[in-house]
């Protein structure tokens, strides 16, 4: 997290409020997508979700065991298969 410049509540945000997609190797990828960005807006303050919104290509790789392996930065689209 430190490396990539995302911050905590950055990563709280997106573990509470964002969707999750299996990649079938034991992990999910954890992302922003449109429906979980409104539902960040509806659930944080104006200036909450403005301290955040920098943060909204984030994404977070979680083990099976919910530990979180690490964190990035989108540049490009998920693949859904």
């Amino acid at each position: 997290m430190q490396q990539r410049g995302i911050p905590g509540r950055a990563l709280e945000a997106l573990l509470a409020c964002g969707r999750h997609l299996y990649d079938h190797r034991g992990t999910r990828i954890v992302f922003f997508d449109g429906p979980s960005r409104e539902r960040l807006r509806r659930l944080k303050s104006g200036a909450d979700y403005r301290a955040i919104e920098p943060w909204l290509d984030a994404y977070a790789v979680v083990g099976m065991d919910g530990c979180v392996k690490t964190v990035g930065h989108r540049y490009k689209r998920l693949h859904r298969s």
